[in-house]
């Protein structure tokens, strides 16, 4: 690190948990976001902010401009811009010392498998069921932690699936295929609270960084919040050993 850089991140330097050891690995660390929206507009502009460096960010989708009630990364004038690269150059704008790159497709198949390899840890900020698995299997089959984040109506929920940790769950322990019930309804369906993708976002963001940098335990389990009531929930995950991805 350079004099800019301790400057930068000096009030994270000055956390014993992670001092300049643990910056030091976040700048050598590389995330990959899945999801550029609610989710992942938080999450991106966080990890570089925080000073990952490398970011990969991945989404198919354009700005609209329902999105922009929640989606914190994109502006007015980014309507019908892919929103990696808005995102991109959100987060670039935040940290220009950060390597940022977009992925304007949908990552299925091979492609996921290659980008969710060679990432340091995998954030799913996507808001569908058939997408969470395929990210799911991508992270065991790698043995790349997955952060995993959801939100809709006033409710949300967090959880770190660590494959390198053999009693570690996955989410498919959690959410069976076949067992998802009403959870795949959208947002565009049901509807979210503005700051509530927010909340989710920042503490997935959060765990990333702590796996990144070693600083302290990552959250395991299922945690939920209650936006309504301001109340979080935790709870345990056993590993399934029937699971089709990890059993």
């Amino acid at each position: 690190m350079n004099d800019d850089d301790l400057l930068r991140y000096s009030r994270q330097i000055m956390l014993e948990q992670i001092d300049i050891a643990g910056q030091e690995r976040l700048l050598a660390g590389h995330a990959l976001v899945i999801g550029a929206g609610g989710l992942g507009s938080p999450v991106a502009l966080y990890l570089a902010a925080a000073g990952v460096g490398r970011l990969t960010l991945a989404d198919a989708d354009a700005v609209e401009l329902s999105n922009l009630q929640r989606q914190i990364a994109h502006g007015q004038v980014d309507i019908g811009r892919n929103k990696a690269e808005s995102a991109r150059e959100a987060a670039c704008a935040l940290n220009p010392g950060c390597r940022i790159e977009a992925v304007t497709e949908h990552l299925e198949g091979a492609a996921l498998a290659s980008m969710v390899a060679a990432a340091d840890v995998v954030l799913d900020c996507t808001d569908r069921f058939s997408s969470r698995y395929a990210i799911n299997a991508a992270c065991r089959a790698a043995g790349v932690p997955l952060v995993s984040g959801a939100a809709i109506r006033f409710s949300g929920q967090l959880a770190v699936f660590d494959p390198r940790d053999p009693e570690c769950p996955c989410y498919a322990c959690l959410y069976p295929p076949g067992e998802e019930g009403d959870e795949e309804l959208r947002c565009a369906e049901n509807g979210v609270v503005a700051p509530l993708v927010g909340l989710i976002g920042c503490f997935q963001a959060l765990e990333a960084i702590k796996l990144l940098s070693g600083a302290g335990t990552p959250q395991g389990g299922l945690s939920t919040f209650d936006g309504l009531t301001g109340q979080w929930r935790h709870f345990r995950v056993p590993k399934d050993p029937a699971c089709p991805v990890c059993g």
